[in-house]
């Protein structure tokens, strides 16, 4: 008899725990549905992305995929997603990006992928603003991939390790190729060029007040 009450404080424990656990999952809303590019609208040369076993493959000359889903633009968000490289590949995730047609987003900031490409800024890199130089994922493994902005501050964490803990200055300028502020928009994916294959898969975001 001794042992039902425990028994009871352990499948309360149980329950609570799952209960939170439902409670942080709320707000996550995929951003792809594994079979077509709905939400999605690639720049030049579109033929660089394809689908493979629900995931998105970069593998071709320069082109953003950028995500079109939503007319609302994100501000504070957490995104995640997992990725995958092949040896000497390069890509990269935008955010508070903007549509555009050609050239390499000029608004936002990039989260880098890159575990052996000869740019020395690797995963997990704030690109050109907070670089990280040992890859804290491998090729030809699927690694997990988080970024979260709420207000100044951006945090990028890859595999359970916190690769960036960047907070923007107030009086931070906007450069004039590349903005690097933080200010609202949509996200991109990036296929570099025609050596490098990248794959995206259980691409989700949430946000956030």
């Amino acid at each position: 008899m001794r042992q039902i009450p425990r028994l009871l404080w352990s499948v309360g424990l149980v329950l609570a725990i799952s209960s939170f656990a439902r409670a942080e999952d709320k707000g996550w809303v995929s951003l792809m549905d594994g079979k077509t590019f709905d939400g999605w609208r690639a720049s030049e040369n579109k033929d660089s992305w394809a689908i493979e076993d629900g995931a998105f493959v970069c593998h071709g000359p320069r082109s953003h995929l950028f995500y079109v889903g939503d007319g609302k633009p994100f501000k504070n968000f957490e995104f995640k997603c997992q990725v995958k490289t092949l040896p000497n590949s390069n890509a990269g995730i935008y955010f508070h990006s903007r549509y555009q047609e050609e050239g390499w987003p000029k608004y936002g900031y990039e989260a880098q992928v890159n575990n052996t490409h000869a740019d020395p800024r690797k995963t997990g890199s704030l690109y050109a603003v907070d670089d990280v130089l040992e890859a804290p994922a491998k090729d030809n493994e699927w690694f997990d991939y988080y970024i979260k902005v709420e207000g100044k501050r951006i945090l990028i964490i890859v595999n359970g390790k916190t690769c960036v803990d960047f907070t923007e200055a107030d009086d931070r300028q906007p450069g004039g190729d590349f903005t690097r502020v933080l200010d609202q928009g949509t996200f991109a994916l990036q296929a570099h060029d025609p050596i490098s294959k990248v794959y995206f898969r259980n691409i989700q975001a949430k946000r956030l007040p």
